[in-house]
């Protein structure tokens, strides 16, 4: 049986760090490809090791690795010394690089040229660690811009020895719009040259993630429709034009989710547990949720939740403006999260004109969002844009009906009830306005009075397969894409 070695570059991975989603995918994706069954394999193992900065946070988990080795980055400023360390977390092999430039920093700071430094040395280090070690990888997937540098320097180092050994590479955008602005005083640093090719934008020359666009084997993002969408000026910030180009070798893999850690029939943190086959005990959530909020605990009103970053992007205006113009439907909503200073204020106001229906929890809470989810009835997502999404997965899990615009992840995860009455798992709306907006939320405010039909619907969502396994599987099929065999 062949032997699939994989170095999986992130800026982030639970649990030893986590800021955002590329956490959980980091965390979750190298643990998924190393546990897949033998026939899913087509006679091969993948050995997938994690290769992470070694922040401080990071620091605070595993204060001893063990210390492999130590060598020097050159740069016109003077070498810096760059120290391998390497562990392991839950069960898959770890490296770490540590060195000044990511010693006492965040993981990713409010000074883009902070941050650019860090990573352009943490990929420069990488390249040179990809050398020194004894296990050879067959494939570097890279993550973002932070680790997109690491996918240019391999091309640049196949165009000067092509007959050495040099791996393949797999890039995936999780955010495409953060490219990695800021790293142009590194690059000249490190002395990286710019893209010298005509479809990456002037601006974005010394961009790592334009780079690795331009250069990787095979270019990623976090949904299918994601990858279409980005090919397009709407959605592509600029890079459409170089995506086009590339689109032979561009994809979409929708993220995975821990089933076990998103699973109500076992979750210590909300009111009481449920599952498909007990669905009525979740009407206990249901009404602890209002009551904690000091809302009407009628079962018949339906209760909307909103767990969201405040930003232009997750659409925070579009579902607010929405819910003031059906003041006249029978409905409660708690909008949750912190953010952009006037969307925080939107929601307060929208509280103050409907105080008997409507509350603002603007803070991070990540156990009130399970709450949320167990005991809402309708999670709304008006995204302007979603690469992938995962509230929308963890809501269907814990039987609360997705109301979405359909757009990237969200289109791929959510079947329309509208178009799918057999099989539909919620509610999608496409122009990003409020009107639009609400006319998804006249349409499941009319259904959930169908009692039956709105209980066959959450069985169905609650059923899904959104295991990380599917998209490991996914993955091992694209590395092998690359004749890799």
């Amino acid at each position: 049986m062949k032997t699939l070695n994989v170095l999986f570059l992130a800026a982030e991975a639970d649990p030893l760090v986590k800021v955002g989603g590329l956490g959980d995918v980091a965390g979750s994706l190298p643990l998924a490809l190393r546990g897949l069954p033998a026939e899913a394999h087509t006679n091969c193992r993948v050995d997938v090791r994690l290769l992470l900065p070694y922040h401080d946070a990071v620091r605070q988990k595993l204060p001893s690795p063990d210390f492999l080795f130590s060598f020097p980055v050159e740069s016109k400023t003077g070498a810096r010394t760059a120290e391998v360390f390497q562990s392991e977390v839950n069960g898959v092999p770890l490296y770490l690089i540590g060195g000044e430039p990511i010693a006492n920093s965040p993981v990713y700071s409010p000074d883009s040229a902070a941050d650019g430094r860090k990573y352009v040395f943490f990929s420069a280090a990488a390249l040179k660690l990809l050398e020194r070690l004894e296990w050879k990888a067959d494939v570097v997937h890279a993550n973002d811009w932070h680790t997109a540098l690491v996918v240019y320097l391999l091309s640049l180092r196949r165009k000067a020895s092509p007959a050495a050994w040099n791996p393949k590479t797999i890039f995936t955008m999780h955010n495409l719009p953060f490219m990695g602005a800021g790293t142009d005083a590194a690059f000249d640093d490190y002395g990286i040259p710019p893209s010298r090719y005509s479809l990456v934008p002037w601006w974005g020359k010394k961009f790592p993630l334009p780079l690795a666009v331009q250069t990787a084997d095979r270019v990623t993002t976090v949904s299918k429709t994601y990858a279409q969408e980005i090919l397009t000026p709407e959605f592509g910030c600029g890079l459409e034009k170089l995506l086009q180009t590339r689109h032979k070798v561009v994809s979409g893999i929708v993220n995975g989710l821990d089933m076990d850690a998103w699973d109500p029939s076992a979750d210590a943190r909300i009111p009481a547990s449920f599952s498909a086959e007990t669905l009525d005990q979740r009407a206990a959530n249901k009404e602890a949720l209002a009551r904690e909020f000091d809302l009407d605990t009628n079962p018949a009103v339906p209760l909307l939740v909103l767990v969201s970053r405040m930003d232009q992007q997750k659409g925070v205006d579009l579902a607010v403006e929405g819910l003031a113009s059906l003041a006249d439907r029978d409905w409660q909503a708690i909008l949750l999260g912190t953010g952009n200073p006037d969307l925080e204020d939107a929601c307060r106001k929208l509280e103050s004109a409907l105080p008997k229906r409507v509350r603002a929890a603007i803070r991070f809470d990540v156990n009130l969002s399970r709450r949320m989810y167990a005991g809402g009835d309708i999670l709304l997502m008006p995204s302007r844009y979603e690469p992938c999404g995962l509230a929308q997965m963890m809501a269907m899990r814990y039987g609360c009906i997705p109301l979405a615009r359909a757009t990237g992840g969200l289109q791929d995860t959510i079947s329309d009830i509208s178009a799918n009455p057999e099989s539909g798992t919620g509610f999608l709306f496409k122009p990003a306005a409020a009107e639009d907006f609400a006319g998804a939320l006249t349409r499941a405010l009319d259904l959930f009075k169908d009692r039956q039909a709105w209980q066959a619907m959450q069985k169905r969502g609650m059923r899904q397969d959104f295991s990380w396994s599917k998209s490991a599987l996914e993955y091992l099929r694209l590395y092998q894409s690359l004749g890799l065999r």
